[in-house]
């Protein structure tokens, strides 16, 4: 079994900055897929930033610039640096570790930390 354990949100203002973690516990983190999702009020839960375990990074076009996702396997723990913060960048921050056993898929889920930009 995956947990894992966000921090690092908090109030920050437009064009400010700030480093989200995610730590997960368990065997699989290097050989897993992580990233980063959020979801603002009413809105979908949306992929943010993501990176495969041989460190391929994917971006949303919104944060792409900006935000920068990165992995430390020694730690099991990965990173989401924001940059350049706006508004819109205001949601639940959620970590996500995709582990394929051989045969499926599966999803692991942080609790979430809450992200908020002051205007």
């Amino acid at each position: 079994q995956v947990q894992l354990v966000e921090s690092g949100g908090g109030l920050v203002q437009a064009g400010g900055s700030l480093r989200l973690s995610c730590v997960a516990s368990g065997s699989t983190f290097s050989i897993s897929g992580v990233g980063w999702y959020r979801q603002g009020p009413g809105k979908q839960r949306e992929l943010v930033a993501a990176i495969t375990s041989g460190g391929s990074k994917n971006y949303a076009d919104s944060v792409k610039g900006r935000f920068i996702i990165s992995r430390d396997n020694a730690k099991k723990t990965v990173y989401l640096q924001m940059n350049s913060l706006k508004p819109e960048d205001a949601a639940d921050y959620y970590c996500n570790l995709r582990f394929w056993n051989g045969h499926t898929w599966t999803d692991y889920w942080g609790q979430g930390t809450q992200v908020t930009v002051s205007s």
